[in-house]
């Protein structure tokens, strides 16, 4: 009976040491975003914009945080639908389509911002792993039986048009700590951005170990007469079509009446 309750008390002392050690255990860092606007108008004037996204890093570690040991990548990314991309070549003298590649769900846009450059933030194989960044995109075409070569020249040339168009942006040093906390990001809306539900998305690192990510949304859409016309455009594509052939018509024959020569 003496063992027993020896053992037992040494039992309860041991617990008694134990809990309040996993009771002090710091909870894991989370992190939250709140954009600056979750609805943009586009109008004909539009000439593009800087988006700011203000977010905040919880539970952090103070001592990390004074370290600047913590990092944000920032992505807005916008609805994904196939592309097919195309390859002209000189035939005869004349450049043609000669070749073609399609792919599933590509983000129509995708605005990037860094607290650093890519290397200082986690390994080149970890953003692969989170399809993170342009160049890391998970691009699926829709025959998979092609040549991989032949793929991979197509998904390339993909991400060059991309960004030459302004879709594909990124800005080294666009995230920026307002205090040991809290963030701003600045991202790129180019003009010819897309009208549809763009997905804001941040990711927290500590020590180049990715931690955390969330998310929210942001709609734009045409406004004005532009949306109007792109509605019409829309819901009845073949009135359009007549009425723009119709259009292209009267303006020739006005053109011909104005600047004919007697």
């Amino acid at each position: 009976m003496k063992l027993a309750a020896a053992v037992a008390a040494l039992a309860f002392t041991f617990s008694s040491v134990i809990a309040p050690a996993l009771a002090i255990e710091p909870p894991l860092e989370t992190i939250q975003i709140g954009l600056s606007t979750d609805r943009i108008a586009i109008t004909a004037d539009f000439a593009g914009a800087d988006l700011t996204i203000f977010g905040a890093i919880e539970n952090s570690d103070p001592l990390l945080a004074r370290q600047g040991r913590y990092d944000v990548i920032v992505v807005l990314e916008g609805p994904s639908k196939p592309v097919v991309v195309r390859r002209k070549d000189r035939v005869l003298g004349m450049w043609i389509n000669t070749a073609s590649e399609t792919f599933d769900n590509v983000p129509s846009s995708y605005s990037v911002a860094t607290t650093r450059p890519w290397q200082d933030i986690s390994e080149p194989e970890k953003y692969r792993q989170l399809s993170l960044g342009a160049n890391n995109l998970h691009i699926q075409p829709a025959d998979t039986t092609d040549n991989p070569a032949t793929i991979q020249e197509f998904t390339q040339a993909l991400r060059e048009l991309k960004k030459k168009t302004g879709l594909y942006s990124e800005r080294i040093g666009g995230v920026q700590f307002l205090s040991a906390n809290l963030f701003r990001a600045r991202l790129l809306l180019a003009p010819n951005v897309p009208v549809g539900t763009h997905r804001a998305r941040a990711f927290l690192f500590r020590n180049s170990v990715f931690v955390k990510e969330t998310s929210a949304q942001l709609a734009i859409y045409k406004s004005g007469f532009e949306q109007t016309i792109y509605r019409f455009a829309t819901n009845h594509s073949l009135s359009f079509g007549i009425l723009a052939v119709l259009l292209a018509m009267l303006t020739g024959w006005l053109g011909r009446i104005i600047f004919r020569k007697d």
